[in-house]
């Protein structure tokens, strides 16, 4: 397990997480992975994609701990990033786009003009079918990934900054400041309000067995600005069943094939980029040991 954590200093930081009856987290590396403040992480079972200030996406091969290229698709600060599965990325930015991307190839399969300002965030149903967006002209969209076209939009009184599905694909969730809203997917009505005192700065379902309690903490002075856990899911993938599975893969499937369809139907401008810089940018370079382990081995030679 690793913990992968971006900040203002452009940075990005791994501490490897080792659980047990006492959990421990020790430093792994560190990385000056952008020119600018990193703004969003997303993790899948092998890579780690971070976003930045400086418009790009920067890809990590997490079981080599190498680079393996940058998506220069935006023209803008990258504000959200999720995969779905292990062969689909989607990514939102500053210019109102939201691309759908091959993580096998790294190709920009789809890139649409998703918002009229800033895509603020993104989230795909577990189905891989449906995917929701906000932005900041106070608007959250539905989209039908199937067909590759916006399928609803609703007005909302104020700009959300987060949207999220639940686990079950049966509710989602906008955060607009510090205000929770719960609605059901059947009625797209809000079935309920969450209000904090603070703003929500990120928000994620989870099943509570027990109490939660505090397991481990890290302590860094770099000023973080997102969060994500690798899991290394290789042995865990082996174990699930075999529909499942399959189940999976023909989501999967069926997105791309759709989607290569319907490449041709969207014609505008973004359409255009995405097929003059849909290729990444290669790079090899291996990510850094902590800065802790550096200083021992300068002592060790003095």
């Amino acid at each position: 397990m690793e913990l992968v954590a971006g900040c203002y200093e452009q940075v990005l930081f791994g501490f490897a997480a080792r659980p047990a009856e006492s959990w421990t987290v020790v430093p792994d590396f560190t990385h000056h992975a952008h020119s600018a403040s990193l703004s969003a992480v997303a993790v899948n079972n092998r890579y780690v994609v971070t976003g930045s200030r400086d418009e790009t996406i920067q890809i990590y091969d997490m079981k080599k701990k190498i680079e393996h290229g940058a998506l220069l698709q935006h023209n803008g600060t990258i504000t959200c990033l999720e995969f779905y599965g292990t062969s689909h990325l989607l990514s939102g930015a500053e210019d109102g786009l939201i691309c759908i991307w091959n993580t096998k190839r790294w190709e920009c399969l789809k890139s649409i003009k998703a918002h009229k300002g800033h895509v603020t965030s993104l989230s795909i149903h577990p189905s891989g079918k449906l995917a929701l967006s906000v932005g900041t002209d106070k608007t959250l969209r539905t989209w039908n990934l199937v067909e590759g076209r916006s399928a609803f939009i609703k007005n909302l009184k104020q700009n959300a900054h987060l949207v999220k599905w639940s686990p079950d694909g049966e509710k989602y969730v906008t955060v607009i400041t510090n205000k929770v809203d719960i609605y059901k997917l059947d009625t797209a009505s809000i079935s309920g309000t969450i209000t904090t005192e603070k703003r929500i700065s990120s928000l994620r379902f989870i099943t509570m067995k027990d109490v939660p309690s505090l397991l481990c903490e890290v302590n860094t002075k770099a000023r973080l600005t997102c969060l994500a856990v690798w899991l290394d899911q290789a042995s865990e993938m082996k174990q699930n069943s075999d529909k499942a599975a399959t189940s999976s893969q023909a989501n999967e499937d069926e997105i791309s094939s759709i989607l290569r369809k319907t490449k041709v139907c969207w014609t505008d401008k973004s359409d255009k980029m995405a097929k003059r810089k849909r290729k990444i940018t290669p790079k090899k370079q291996k990510l850094e040991a902590p800065l802790q382990k550096k200083k021992k081995k300068q002592n060790s030679s003095a």
